[in-house]
């Protein structure tokens, strides 16, 4: 795993997720502003859904099989407190990049 990378678990697997620029612009064209993203979660307001979008997007290598409901599910199944670390290493990169 490279720096800014983070893992989190979907189902079985745990996977990589990168916050690459292609997969930050596709984020960014669903969520809107990334900055507005980090400044959401900051003050506590980033939803469920944005999270997992934000996972789904950076996804390293995402299988085919891989269904984007089952990041949302691995989301709710885990608890906020187990995403928050991998959150965390996202919202870094984009504020402080490589």
């Amino acid at each position: 795993m490279l720096r800014g990378e983070a893992e989190f678990r979907i189902g079985e697997q745990v996977h990589v997720l990168r916050p690459s620029f292609a997969a930050l612009v596709a984020a960014e064209a669903e969520l809107g502003p990334l900055f507005a993203l980090v400044e959401r979660a900051a003050g506590g307001r980033l939803g469920l859904g944005e999270l997992a979008c934000l996972f789904w997007h950076c996804v390293k290598d995402r299988p085919e099989t891989l269904a984007r409901e089952a990041v949302g599910e691995a989301v709710v199944a885990q608890g906020l407190a187990a995403a928050t670390p991998a959150l965390r290493v996202l919202l870094g990169q984009i504020l402080q990049g490589r």
